[in-house]
This record gives C-alpha cells, structure tokens and sequence, in this order.
C-alpha cells in the first residue's frame, strides 16, 4: 500500500465511523478555548473539563484574567500538571491579549504563539477549532498514530517534521478534522502501551499492525 492510498484509506475510514469529530474541551468562546487549551497541557481533558467551569465562573474573559493575583487563580488550577507554571501563563496571556491584540484573542499561529503558555501546537489547536484553518497540532497521540498507521516515516523525529507532512498529505478541507480524528483514535484505541489492534478498523491499512501480524 502507499502512503497516498494509506491517506485514502484512513480518511474514508473516518469520514465513515467518526464524521463529526471534534475537541473533547469544553468552551463557549476563543478565550475560554486558549484557557483550556493552556491547562491541558501534558493533562487530560477531562481533569481540565472539572476545572475550568470555576475559573470561568470568576474570570469570565481577558480583562477579568488579567486582574487574577496569582494567590487568587492558582488555588482553582491546583489539580492541574504544573500548576503554578500555568497560573502565571494564564495571567501573562491575558495581558498580552490586552497589550497587543485590544483584547481580542488573536486568530493566526504567528501571533498566538506570542502569549505566555502558548507554543505551536496549542497554536493549531486554537485556529484550526475556532477557525478551521488547515493547522495540523502534533500532540503525543497524533506523534505515535500517524507513525504507527504510516501516515508519516518512522525517521520523522519531531513534531514539527510530522505536522508538515500531515498537512502535506490530507485534504487541506479535511486537516482540521484529522487532528481531531488521530487525537481520539490515540486516546481510545491506539493507546501507548497496549494498542486495540484487535478491535481496530483501520487493521486493513495499518503498517504496525501489519508488520505485528506477519
């Protein structure tokens, strides 16, 4: 099979069994997105889901956000990873929005990746979920997915090198909802440590499964 039938495939697939895939964070509006996109860093979202609906109650928006005394905020985030970290972010992000983009949160990777907390990948996050803009982000579940299918080569060793061939490779249409896809796939079925190969729908065209099955 080659790597363009291997997309052919896995996108049929998908657009079958998972047509309306989308983020499992809970948010109303661009901020709370970027709030909850902020904390679920290296945290699940369902721990992230449990928390944000406080600090939403108290902050309802950037100005708000960027009033937070740090002794104020940090006790609503204490069970996230890494909480004092995030506390400063979020309260750094919130002025940045203020300071540069008038309080609106920006809409393209190049100017969100200049607030506090905020790298490439929670970047895509933002503008391919609020925008749909053709941004693929490479958590660690689209990193071992797309290795494993052989949606992307084994020798592509960061996340930078497998964004770019995914956003190469599927529909630009399409991109935004194929971060979803392999994200849930990771999450659900081609999990670390034990795979559900046994119950997977995309056995047909799967080089780990493949080669593990010889």
């Amino acid at each position: 099979m080659t790597r363009q039938q291997r997309y052919e495939a896995v996108i049929a697939y998908f657009k079958e069994h998972a047509p309306e895939a989308e983020t499992e964070l809970f948010y109303d509006n661009p901020y709370q997105l970027l709030v909850a996109v902020i904390l679920s860093a290296q945290c699940t979202d369902k721990r992230v889901n449990l928390t944000t609906p406080a600090i939403f109650k108290q902050y309802p928006d950037v100005q708000s956000l960027s009033l937070a005394a740090f002794d104020e905020l940090f006790p609503l985030i204490r069970s996230i990873s890494y909480p004092n970290n995030k506390t400063r972010h979020l309260i750094g992000m919130a002025n940045k929005v203020l300071e540069l983009f008038n309080g609106e949160i920006p809409m393209t990777v190049d100017e969100l990746v200049q607030l506090p907390g905020v790298g490439r990948k929670t970047a895509n996050v933002i503008t391919s979920v609020i925008d749909q803009q053709p941004n693929m982000a490479v958590d660690t579940h689209v990193f071992r997915v797309s290795k494993r299918i052989g949606l992307v080569p084994q020798t592509a060793s960061t996340p930078l090198s497998v964004e770019k061939i995914l956003v190469k490779n599927f529909p630009e249409a399409l991109i935004h909802k194929a971060h979803h896809w392999l994200i849930l796939h990771g999450r659900y079925t081609c999990l670390a440590r034990s795979p559900k190969c046994a119950t997977c729908g995309l056995q047909h065209c799967c080089r780990y499964f493949q080669q593990e099955n010889r």
